[in-house]
């Protein structure tokens, strides 16, 4: 889509679930969380994954990437990197001289769409300022130039199974990413069986290369989702019940929420931030308009609200280490207490 062209809002809802189609063949029973992933592509936001090890992560941003088109890299996060890995590497060449080469982010320069950190919490602090500044500004400077990322979306999944040599996320760093989605194994016993035994699911390289490439056009990506904020209408109705929602979310006490053996007064250091509550409706949007319609719902809101604004409730200490019991009670608390 040209920025001259006018939106067509049925065939871009056509592309995207036929995006969503090609991904639901390569990891099954992950329905919602493609979707929350569409959702993102289309609202132009990052995704912070959150699951166990070997669940389907890594095959789903590859397939992600595939469909995407435009470049794809990938990192690991280790408690040795540093900034500089992103940016640059070197090595001796055949003359035995040094060599310094462009890294992951800059190697494909303005084609970059795609960018995933795996384990970003086993990166140091240092690495998260810089993936920061990418994520907001889309835009890094190396080698005496700016390097711009116009299409880029960066996906990041955290290990949290395992303790040692990991960091906490910063506040600064969570808040960037516009959802953070929960992929699981599959919900029911027969496509758990066929994960295991047929033997299609076995090479992953396989499934990927099969789809179809590229559905999506990255590079109309940022148009067509500007098109759909303008596109989904917004009542004065539903604005007033969002502002209440956020309001909640920054006093929970006072919009009634009560959590058994919690001091919901001592719960919160910080409820959504302004950035949070704009990137929601983005996300509810899209949403809107990939069920087929030009206005935005309670529903859509609410449907997005938990993967949108869960990792940005932050907790005092006492129960911090408990986010992943407690953020989803309250989520659910204050949707069932601020009626719409």
């Amino acid at each position: 889509m040209s920025e001259s062209a006018p939106f067509d809002p049925d065939h871009w809802r056509s592309r995207a679930l036929e995006f969503e189609h090609q991904l639901q063949q390569v990891v099954i029973g992950m329905q919602p969380a493609i979707r929350l992933v569409t959702v993102a592509v289309f609202a132009r936001g990052h995704v912070l994954l959150e699951g166990d090890v070997g669940v389907g992560k890594t095959t789903l941003l590859r397939s992600v990437a595939r469909a995407l088109g435009g470049a794809y890299e990938r990192i690991e996060g280790t408690v040795d990197l540093m900034p500089h890995d992103l940016i640059y590497h070197t090595w001796i060449n055949a003359d035995g001289r040094p060599q310094v080469d462009p890294g992951p982010l800059l190697k494909h320069g303005e084609l970059l769409s795609t960018f995933f950190f795996n384990e970003i919490n086993r990166a140091r602090p240092q690495v998260h300022s810089l993936m920061l500044r990418v994520m907001a500004e889309r835009n890094v400077q190396a080698f005496n130039r700016d390097w711009q990322f116009p299409h880029l979306q960066v996906f990041a999944d955290r290990n949290r199974v395992e303790r040692d040599e990991t960091y906490s996320l910063p506040a600064a760093a969570r808040d960037r990413f516009m959802l953070e989605v929960a992929v699981g194994i599959p919900a029911t016993a027969e496509l758990r069986q066929r994960l295991m035994f047929d033997p299609d699911f076995h090479d992953t390289d396989r499934l990927v290369a099969a789809i179809r490439e590229p559905v999506l056009p990255f590079e109309a990506l940022n148009a067509v989702a500007a098109a759909i904020q303008h596109h989904v209408h917004t009542s004065p109705a539903l604005m007033d019940y969002a502002q209440r929602l956020w309001q909640a979310t920054r006093d929970p006490v006072a919009a009634g929420v009560v959590l058994d053996n919690i001091d919901t007064e001592r719960l919160l250091l910080s409820g959504a931030s302004p950035r949070g509550m704009s990137l929601l409706i983005r996300a509810a949007r899209v949403l809107a308009w990939l069920n087929g319609r030009d206005y935005l719902s309670p529903a859509d809101i609410r449907d997005v609200f938990l993967p949108a604004i869960g990792h940005r409730l932050f907790f005092s200490p006492v129960y911090e280490q408990r986010r992943e019991q407690i953020a989803p009670l309250l989520v659910q608390q204050i949707l069932e207490r601020v009626a719409p």
